[in-house]
């Protein structure tokens, strides 16, 4: 691909500077119906994206589908937006006070390379509906859905210049658009490392931020949990998109009387896991992103490492590594506190819920989580003591469209998806009518 810069960073802002009068004046009807054609292209399309969505970033083709059909259903659900932008009345002496939400003007978007257009459609869907134009800058190793995304916008019928996409380095485009005068603001997804920068770049133009990072996810499992069930759903929470995902359950916590049979139930289900092709049908993990990132993740694997079992992977072509469960795993561990980011698991038994708590919270990140009980009462009162912004009972899920996504202390601040959304994409203005001469 060739290589984008400063200068054509500055150009794609000022294509997206120049489509804003006209897209943020278009009646919120007419904005709604271009969002769903876009949607409706999107669909015609989802095989074409799903298989450029695998080969680029080496997913199974068949999460590589699901997660295409949720940049449908998330366009969908934002094409209602236009509409539903409501403000309030407030009453006050002498006129009445209402508010309004406001298009914050150009945003800049910057994501990651594991779940490259999904993620980037949290983004762009609420951001379009509120009225924004966008520059999206996508991850170096994963341009080629953004661009055929920018194609297909066009196609659908949204104007020119409204979605923008600018493929280069963070280092040159994604700082751009973080120091422009003219971009509003800058969602990112990625490491936490990078988000400090991007908090810290921003503060010089007081630009809206929105940062959604790094995790060190917790499931937690009780004895008096249906241990099979947990089991069963355990390696995919982790081992799927090969780890790369910051909602990776990466540590389990077992409660001491059903750690041994917790690890008996689980050896089976990760021997079982089908790691290859991921064009092929019934593949479960592709290989790794790039040689880089599989050295990373070994790096996890030293002499002292505690691995309990693995699962296979092919030889041959491709960043492949096999699916690792480490146990025991002390809390203190590298492994347990730091974002593998790759398909390695860390199993700490605990001893009762104020310790499943306590090495719950035990970290810098507040992502996502599990709780697997059949006591409900003590379900709800270890999802609020977590400190984490996506907790799941008795199941591993963590993104919805519907629902709002986003993380806990050093995991980022704002909110993606569901109603939320819409807020951190606005601006609330009040305004005052005097009715009192």
């Amino acid at each position: 691909m060739p290589r984008a810069g400063v200068a054509e960073v500055d150009e794609a802002v000022a294509r997206a500077r120049a489509a804003l009068p006209a897209w943020r004046a278009l009646a919120p009807g007419e904005r709604a119906r271009l969002l769903y054609g876009l949607a409706d292209t999107l669909a015609a399309h989802l095989e074409e994206l799903a298989v450029l969505e695998a080969r680029n970033a080496g997913k199974a083709i068949g999460d590589a589908r699901g997660e295409i059909g949720m940049v449908v259903d998330t366009f969908r659900y934002y094409a209602g937006a236009p509409e539903r932008l409501l403000g309030d009345t407030i009453p006050v002496a002498g006129g009445q006070a209402f508010t309004v939400r406001e298009p914050l003007g150009v945003v800049g978007l910057i994501t990651p390379w594991n779940f490259p257009l999904a993620i980037a459609s949290w983004k762009l869907a609420p951001a379009l509906a509120a009225g924004n134009t966008v520059v999206l800058k996508p991850a170096e190793l994963t341009p080629l859905s953004a661009l055929r995304f920018a194609e297909l916008a066009l196609a659908a019928g949204l104007p020119e210049g409204v979605v923008n996409v600018v493929v280069g380095p963070g280092r040159t485009c994604g700082q751009r658009l973080v120091e422009h005068p003219d971009v509003a603001k800058i969602a990112f997804t990625g490491s936490t490392e990078v988000g400090r920068s991007i908090a810290a770049g921003a503060a010089a133009t007081i630009k809206r931020v929105t940062l959604e990072l790094g995790g060190k996810s917790a499931n937690v499992v009780f004895a008096d949990a249906d241990l099979d069930a947990a089991a069963a759903a355990a390696p995919m929470a982790v081992f799927g998109n090969a780890g790369q995902d910051c909602c990776a359950r990466s540590r389990i916590l077992v409660q001491e009387q059903a750690y041994e049979r917790f690890l008996e139930l689980l050896e089976p289900r990760v021997s079982a896991l089908r790691v290859g092709d991921p064009l092929a049908e019934d593949t479960q993990m592709g290989p790794l992103i790039s040689a880089a990132q599989r050295e990373t993740v070994a790096s996890f694997l030293d002499g002292d490492a505690p691995v309990a079992f693995r699962g296979s992977a092919p030889d041959g072509p491709g960043f492949w590594f096999a699916p690792t469960v480490l146990a025991p795993v002390r809390p203190q561990d590298r492994v347990a506190r730091e974002e593998v980011f790759g398909p390695i698991v860390a199993v700490i038994p605990f001893a009762d819920e104020a310790d499943a708590v306590g090495l719950a919270n035990d970290t810098i990140y507040g992502l996502s989580g599990s709780i697997w009980t059949r006591d409900g009462a003590r379900a709800l009162r270890v999802a609020r003591a977590i400190d984490t912004g996506v907790l799941s009972i008795n199941s591993n899920t963590s993104v919805r469209v519907s629902t709002p996504f986003g993380g806990f202390k050093q995991s980022g601040y704002g909110r993606e998806l569901g109603p939320h959304a819409l807020e951190s994409y606005t601006e609330l203005k009040t305004i005052y009518y005097a009715t009192e001469g």
